[in-house]
C-alpha cells in the first residue's frame, strides 16, 4: 500500500509553461465518494486502475495498478461521466517536481499544480505562479470535477 502525500494550488500566470515533459491523460471515474474513488487512466499509451482512499489531513491512501489499455478503454465506457482530458506539465522548481495539470474540454481553462510530498509538514518553495491553495477544498479533486465542472470560485 502507498500512502499519498499531496498539496493542489490553482495556478495564475503562464511562468510555468517551460516544462521538462508534457503528458496527454484521460482519465474517468467509475465511482466516487467521500471515503473512496476508483479511477481509470490513460497516459502515453499506459493504462492505470487507482484506487483512493481516504485518511487523516493531507494523507491518502492509494493503490495503483497497471491494466491493458483495452481494458481500460472499455471501463471509460462504464464511468458515469465523460472522461477529463489534460496536459500533465512536468515543471521543476527548488528541487521539487510540480505537476501542473491544464485541463481541456468542459474544464478548459482550469489550471491546478500539484506537489507530491514525503511528510505532511514538509517544506518547500512556493513557486511564484501558485495561487490560492485547494488542497482542502474537495470541489477541486478531479472525482468532483467530472461530476461538477469548475467551481465558481476559481480565481486564483
Amino acid at each position: 500500500m502507498a500512502i499519498e502525500i499531496e498539496r493542489k494550488f490553482l495556478v495564475t500566470g503562464e511562468a510555468w509553461r517551460h516544462a521538462v515533459a508534457v503528458r496527454q491523460i484521460e482519465q474517468g471515474y467509475l465511482f466516487s465518494s467521500t471515503m473512496v474513488s476508483a479511477r481509470i487512466r490513460l497516459a502515453d499509451g499506459a493504462a492505470t486502475l487507482t484506487i483512493k482512499g481516504e485518511r487523516a489531513d493531507l494523507a491518502r491512501d492509494e493503490f495503483e495498478y497497471a491494466i491493458p489499455v483495452g481494458d481500460a478503454e472499455e471501463l471509460l465506457r462504464l464511468s458515469p461521466h465523460p472522461p477529463i482530458i489534460k496536459a500533465r506539465h512536468e515543471v521543476m522548481f527548488a528541487g521539487k517536481l510540480w505537476e501542473v495539470d491544464e485541463f481541456a474540454g468542459r474544464l478548459a481553462g482550469l489550471v491546478i499544480a500539484e506537489i507530491e510530498l514525503d511528510r505532511a509538514d514538509e517544506p518547500f518553495e512556493r513557486p511564484p505562479w501558485l495561487g490560492r491553495e485547494v488542497t482542502h477544498d474537495r470541489r477541486y479533486r478531479n472525482s468532483a470535477l467530472i461530476a461538477s465542472g469548475i467551481p465558481s470560485d476559481q480565481a486564483a
